[in-house]
């Protein structure tokens, strides 16, 4: 037994000395021309983290700016100028942030706490469409109506140490922190640039990403390269990104497929119809498309104020409204083969977010004629609820086509008829929005971040900002409160026993969830994207081909 042990020690030792035995694989070799280039359909709108609202905007200049925190491909939070995760006062008010000491801006301007404490003043002071983000910071409101110019909550502890003081108790704030608004520019060059001027230069666009922008053409192109010496480390295999405006999705399918552009998709770019079908049903080309969650959800909104879907006597129509609706019908008249959207059928948050409750979750989703019918007419019986009944929504072709579905399946399976009702965007959110004029509308969101207070806060908590529903339940916002002011991974239950309420009371009809597509040639590696967010920069490769 011994012998037979040192024959096989032996033999481990010769393979292990064999460098031919279990050959290490080699990394494929990059191509000599480095550059990634793809189209956008506009230009970018806002170059100023302060200001930066859409996400096309987010995508790109998260690459060229950063903060004390950002998220990885899989959206995990990670420490980025921070050192870690910060020290965090046992009644939860005041954080304490350690940051590295070998930070810089891309011109190499060395980056400290005071930095931090400038960037986000300025970000409050100039009140982008963003800057509620910071209302959770202690003198929010004074710096916002231009009272003062200085966050009371945050303090200078030093040159690597920064307080934050929180005027209540908020797991999310951690969150927040990774978000464009709160990403740090350089206050020398903004002094010395001009206020108004600095980002609009690329030799003074300065942020602390490992990319800059080297040009940009107003409406045609804008190009970035590698900042040198970036204090984050490698910045990748990278050796320009070129960004080409084309208003026109056939013709980027057209560069596309000639070998101008490397891939579509970056900077949240939706593909034409026609394209996406083509490709999702090709054997040859399927395997360039890929289809991942959007981060988005389209559902019905019911008025719970006024009108016959109110309140607990409304439930039953609710249910019974939303029961009638085949999703996979919807799907097939509005998703381009699933290519744009999917059915929605677990919960108000998308998949691929924290608090998405699983596929088939919500059992009002599940398609039932018979049953929604039998609800409705004994809720109903001689339709007097329901007369004249409308659908409103915003002017989009999108929009119109699910209502005309909606309404033709609510004929066909309810037996009752519904009008379309098409508005201009702003009349539509302006009578909507906390107004809750519509008895029946659409609704959705686009999640800003990947915690579920981004939907509840602003969606269903009884004054919400962007309900169009007026919802008003004390046992939610209690769950809620308690969730948000939970420390950052304790809130998870809470936050799913509010999703299932809105289920269990029907508060809305959920209807799609968003799809963001992608072509990229099979020569490129890492690019793509999740829920949220493209992959960084710094983790796309070119090989050989």
């Amino acid at each position: 037994m011994r012998t037979l042990n040192r024959l096989v020690l032996l033999a481990l030792a010769l393979v292990a000395c064999n460098p031919n035995s279990n050959p290490t694989p080699s990394p494929e070799p990059l191509a000599s021309d480095q550059t990634l280039s793809f189209p956008i359909a506009q230009d970018l709108a806002d170059f100023d983290p302060a200001l930066i609202s859409s996400p096309a905007d987010v995508d790109i200049l998260r690459n060229v700016f950063s903060g004390l925190y950002r998220f990885d491909a899989t959206l995990h939070e990670v420490p980025d100028m921070a050192t870690g995760q910060p020290t965090i006062s046992a009644d939860g008010l005041t954080y304490t942030f350690h940051l590295r000491h070998d930070a810089h801006f891309s011109n190499a301007d060395a980056i400290t706490a005071g930095d931090v404490v400038y960037s986000w003043d300025r970000a409050v002071a100039r009140q982008g469409d963003f800057a509620g983000l910071f209302q959770v910071i202690a003198g929010y409101g004074d710096v916002a109506s231009g009272k003062t110019a200085q966050l009371s909550g945050l303090t200078k502890v030093d040159d690597y140490t920064l307080q934050v003081l929180l005027t209540k108790r908020a797991g999310y704030f951690l969150t927040l922190t990774g978000l464009w608004p709160f990403w740090l520019v350089d206050q020398k060059v903004i002094a010395s640039a001009g206020e108004d001027v600095w980002f609009t230069k690329p030799e003074t666009l300065i942020g602390s990403g490992p990319f800059r922008m080297t040009a940009h053409s107003t409406g045609q192109s804008l190009d970035f390269e590698p900042v040198t010496g970036w204090y984050g480390g490698k910045t990748g295999a990278l050796a320009r990104v070129h960004v080409e405006v084309m208003p026109d999705l056939s013709q980027q399918v057209t560069g596309y497929e000639s070998g101008v552009f490397t891939l579509i998709g970056y900077g949240r770019q939706g593909l034409p119809p026609a394209a996406a079908t083509r490709y999702t049903t090709s054997a040859t080309l399927k395997s360039q498309l890929t289809l991942v969650p959007g981060g988005t959800t389209f559902w019905v909104g019911f008025n719970l104020k006024t009108g016959p879907f109110a309140g607990d006597a409304g439930r039953a129509g609710r249910h019974a409204f939303s029961e009638a609706i085949d999703r996979a019908a919807l799907v097939d008249s509005a998703c381009n083969q699933k290519t744009s959207c999917v059915a929605a059928t677990g919960g108000v948050i998308s998949r691929g977010l924290k608090g998405y409750l699983g596929d088939g979750a919500d059992p009002s989703a599940k398609f039932d004629p018979g049953a929604a019918k039998a609800e409705y007419q004994s809720w109903d019986p001689d339709g007097s609820k329901v007369k004249a009944l409308t659908y409103t929504y915003d002017s989009n072709t999108f929009n119109k086509a699910v209502c005309d579905n909606l309404v033709a399946q609510w004929k066909k399976n309810l037996g009752v008829t519904v009008a379309c009702v098409e508005l201009d965007r702003k009349t539509f959110f302006d009578s909507r929005n906390g107004a809750c004029a519509f008895p029946t509308f659409r609704q959705s969101w686009a999640a800003d971040y990947d915690d579920p207070q981004n939907w509840f806060d602003y969606l269903f908590v009884t004054g919400a900002s962007s309900s169009g529903s007026c919802y008003s339940n004390p046992s939610f916002d209690a769950i809620i409160a308690a969730a948000d002011a939970s420390p950052a991974g304790a809130s998870a239950a809470d936050y799913r026993t509010a999703g299932f309420l809105l289920v269990n009371d029907s508060v809305y009809a959920g209807l799609l969830y968003g799809v963001q597509q992608y072509l990229v040639h099979p020569w490129v590696r890492g690019a793509g994207g999740n829920a949220l967010y493209d992959y960084d920069w710094t983790g796309i490769r070119i090989v050989k081909h």
